[in-house]
C-alpha cells in the first residue's frame, strides 16, 4: 500500500500484550502506527517499535497519560498536524487496582476509572470531529468480560469496563450516519502480563469457567479488532464482540 494511502492507526496501551498484537496485525497491511503507553520505562514500547521497524512499518510511540484531557487533546493535535488524519482509533489502555470493595480507597477507584473509562472518552473526543469531517473512521474500545459479568475484588475495573460498553453504544449511535463505526471487543481470560501475575489458584478458577478450557491469546483478540476495522465489517456498529472461549455467552 502506498504510504499516502496507508491507514493511520492510533493504539493506546500499545507497548505490550493485546495492544502490541493489534499493532503487529495492522502492521501487516502497511498501516502507519502511533502507539501510546504509560510504562515506567520505554523498554517494552521500544521492543514493539523495533519489531515493527524491522518489518518496514512506519511506527512511533509516546508516553501518554490518557486520563488527562488536556494532555490527550494536545497529543492528538500533534498527530493530526503530522499525519493529517486518524483512520482507526483503538482504545486499549487499561490498569487494575484490585481489592474488595470494602477495602477499596478513593485513589484505587479514581485511578482505574480515570484510565479505563475517562481515557476512552478523552481519546474518542479528540478524534471524533476530524473523523466526522472525513465521513469515515473506525473506533474500537477494548472492554472486558468482567464488565459484563462482574468479578469479586474488581469493582472499579468491572465498573470501568461496563462503562466502556455503554460509551461504545452511545458513540456509535451518535456517529453512525457519518460513516464511522464504533464497536467494542471484550476479552476474557487472556495470556498477558496483566494475567501472568495472578496466582495459580486464581488461574485455575478462571479456567474452570471457560468451556474451551484454556486461556486466549493476544493474537486472537487482535484478529477480532482488525476484522471490525475492515470493510468486511462495514455494516457493524455499536456491538460488543466477546472473545472469551465461552466464559460468557
Amino acid at each position: 500500500m502506498e504510504q499516502s494511502r496507508s491507514r493511520v492507526v492510533v493504539i493506546t496501551g500499545g507497548s505490550r500484550g493485546i495492544g502490541r498484537s493489534v499493532a503487529f496485525r495492522f502492521g501487516e497491511e502497511g498501516a502507519r502506527i502511533v502507539l501510546a503507553h504509560y510504562d515506567a520505562d520505554d523498554s517494552a514500547a521500544q521492543e514493539t517499535l523495533d519489531t515493527l521497524n524491522r518489518r518496514g512499518i512506519t511506527a512511533e510511540a509516546h508516553k501518554v497519560d490518557v486520563s488527562s484531557f488536556g494532555f490527550v487533546d494536545q497529543w492528538f493535535k500533534e498527530i493530526f498536524k503530522r499525519f493529517e488524519r486518524v483512520d482507526v482509533l483503538i482504545n486499549n489502555a487499561g490498569i487494575t487496582r484490585d481489592t474488595l470493595l470494602m477495602r477499596m480507597n478513593e485513589g484505587d477507584w479514581d485511578a482505574v476509572l480515570g484510565v479505563n473509562l475517562k481515557g476512552v472518552f478523552n481519546c474518542t473526543r479528540a478524534v471524533i470531529r476530524p473523523m466526522i469531517k472525513e465521513r469515515r473512521g473506525r473506533i474500537i474500545n477494548i472492554s472486558s468480560v468482567v464488565g459484563q459479568i462482574g468479578n469479586a475484588g474488581q469493582a472499579n475495573y468491572a465498573a470501568s469496563k461496563a462503562g466502556v460498553m455503554g460509551l461504545t453504544k452511545t458513540t456509535a449511535r451518535e456517529v453512525a450516519g457519518r460513516g464511522i463505526t464504533v464497536n467494542g471487543v471484550a476479552p476474557g481470560f487472556i495470556d498477558t502480563e496483566m494475567t501472568a501475575v495472578l496466582s495459580d489458584r486464581v488461574k485455575e478458577e478462571f479456567l474452570r469457567q471457560i468451556p474451551m478450557g484454556r486461556m486466549g491469546t493476544p493474537d486472537e483478540v487482535a484478529e477480532a479488532v482488525y476484522w471490525l476495522c475492515s470493510e468486511a465489517a462495514s455494516y457493524i456498529t455499536g456491538q460488543i464482540i466477546h472473545v472469551n472461549g465461552g466464559m460468557y455467552m
